[in-house]
């Protein structure tokens, strides 16, 4: 299953593969440069749909846990001050994807949806310390019966050239739905209050849908 958002990329790269293939031995004679030229072309349509995919994880919702809304490491687990929404300290949890990890982003929490906004930026690579704040993102609070408001950040990286956010203000959403998409290579924050009890350590491998984040007791 692919993502929707990679409808349109992956009919072009399909379109350019077959005639790519079809028309190298007209571009030269030699065998072994045609037969490169064929690979190269189906690798990089590989490339585009493993990108794309969309992995079926339906769950059963639970408003206990927070649940990572990314594929990905985990790669900061502290106390930061969130200037935008909150303007106090938090607790933040940051994922990392790499080009080869799942890029859909989950409703990590059932909710509703308290603000959601759009930021242009720069194209840092999406670990430097000011990514979260300079770099193209979006920003979205979902009110959790169980948590309280929770943000999340979708960052892009300097690959990515754009966050698609389906988080629209009031909207009630269900955790595990489809919130996202952020198209070649990114990361994505999430801040909880603080005391929240993380169940993640920094370097783990996250699995949207799957890793439980936080817990509540």
């Amino acid at each position: 299953m692919f993502h929707k958002e990679g409808g349109k990329i992956i009919l072009i790269a399909t379109t350019l593969t077959v005639i790519i293939t079809l028309f190298a031995p007209k571009l030269t004679s030699i065998i072994w440069l045609e037969k490169t030229i064929q690979i190269a072309a189906l690798v990089f349509l590989l490339l585009i749909l493993q990108f794309f995919r969309n992995p079926n994880r339906k769950i059963e919702a639970n408003d206990k846990v927070v649940l990572a809304p990314v594929d990905g490491k985990v790669v900061v687990i502290e106390e930061v001050f969130e200037e935008e929404y909150f303007k106090d300290k938090r607790l933040q949890v940051s994922i990392f994807m790499s080009p080869i990890n799942v890029h859909v982003t989950r409703y990590c929490v059932s909710g509703k949806i308290k603000y959601s906004k759009y930021h242009p930026g720069k194209y840092l690579v999406a670990w430097h310390p000011k990514a979260s704040t300079e770099n193209e993102r979006t920003t979205v609070v979902i009110e959790s019966r169980v948590f309280g408001e929770i943000l999340y950040r979708q960052i892009a990286g300097a690959l990515a050239r754009r966050i698609v956010n389906y988080a629209e203000e009031g909207m009630q959403v269900r955790q595990g739905d489809d919130a996202g998409f952020i198209k070649f290579g990114s990361r994505v924050d999430i801040y909880f209050p603080l005391g929240t009890k993380v169940e993640v350590k920094l370097q783990q491998n996250a699995v949207g849908n799957q890793t439980v984040i936080a817990i509540k007791e």
